[in-house]
């Protein structure tokens, strides 16, 4: 007997290497995935706004990288002490307005000057609810720990998702023909929402992505880690002690499923590549300071600089100095 729902994987309509550009956008399981496709030395924008889990802030960000959106000190607020954007997390609020601007306009410039070269965006939906800031009426994608009275907490709809983000992607589209489009639903549910409302938000959320997947068939795709999440690795053991978080064992299963749709033949092999280079930069010799441990250090340099000959996005700076280090030591 087989004890465990193995979820049909879709077929894998584009594929993605090292060569190509990757940006990803949403909640924080995108940042989980994003960490694991950098480990594997695929050179990502991720998350230019911190992280987003609404369909209308994930849109207004994709709208402004298309504008070319520069902030100014008119855009931000001041509360707690710290200067922040509505738009942004909590990561790029600071003391300064100087330095608030300065964090954010530096990931925006850097994803709009990268956006024609965008290879793959990958936007991860978490809750179809959001939040209005009521003096303004502003959509906020991070509400900064304001209190809640005030702002309106409001839910959407298939429809309202779909008018928001079909405009954008189609724009994107102009944009950069060539550039794929992967929805993918978190798995985190919001216990705070209460598990019956944090489900039909999720459904809201798929019923969404399906149509925008419909709408554009040629470049939108879907890839179910919801689905695998709760079907699939339908055991506690794979959650997080919140019991609500997958553990990272459940997201290398997810990662290895999104490999094995998506990945081609030359991103596997280098994925397989640079681990051993990995596992090699971090080995702890008897002698460290042997001639042999130099001479396996010297060849280990020149591997990581090969592969960066045949692959000009990789990025190895880190491990290049960190070979130097070694290799000056001895």
């Amino acid at each position: 007997m087989d004890f465990r729902t193995k979820i049909q994987l879709p077929p894998g309509k584009f594929s993605m290497n090292q060569n190509q550009r990757i940006t990803l956008i949403g909640s924080c399981f995108a940042e989980e995935v994003g960490k694991r496709l950098e480990s594997d030395k695929f050179p990502c924008d991720l998350n230019p706004f911190g992280v987003l889990y609404n369909p209308l802030s994930i849109a207004q960000a994709l709208q402004q990288l298309l504008d070319n959106k520069i902030y100014e000190e008119k855009d931000l607020f001041f509360e707690g002490g710290l200067w922040h954007s509505w738009m942004h997390h909590s990561s790029f609020s600071a003391p300064t307005s100087e330095e608030c601007l300065k964090r954010v306009n530096f990931f925006l410039l850097t994803g709009e000057k990268n956006l024609p070269n965008w290879g793959v965006l990958i936007l991860t939906l978490g809750s179809n609810r959001f939040y209005r800031y009521k003096k303004t009426g502003q959509v906020v994608g991070n509400c900064h720990k304001v209190p809640e009275k005030e702002f309106e907490v409001e839910d959407l709809s298939v429809s309202e998702i779909v008018s928001a983000l079909l405009p954008v992607l189609e724009r994107l589209h102009e944009v950069n023909p060539k550039l794929q489009v992967l929805f993918t639903v978190s798995p985190i549910r919001y216990l705070k929402y209460g598990l019956h409302e944090s489900m039909l938000g999720k459904s809201v959320l798929l019923l969404a992505a399906n149509e925008l997947q419909q709408r554009h068939p040629d470049y939108v795709h879907y890839f179910p880690a919801f689905e695998i999440m709760l079907d699939d690795l339908r055991d506690y053991r794979f959650y997080a002690p919140d019991m609500v978080h997958p553990s990272d064992v459940a997201v290398d299963y997810i990662y290895e499923c999104f490999k094995a749709c998506y990945f081609d033949k030359i991103a596997l092999a280098v994925s397989q590549e640079w681990k051993e280079i990995d596992k090699a930069l971090h080995h702890k010799p008897f002698n460290p300071e042997s001639e042999s441990y130099k001479l396996f250090i010297a060849k280990t340099k020149t591997k990581i600089e090969q592969l960066s000959q045949k692959y000009p996005l990789f990025s190895v700076q880190k491990e290049l100095e960190l070979c130097n280090t070694i290799l000056n030591k001895l």
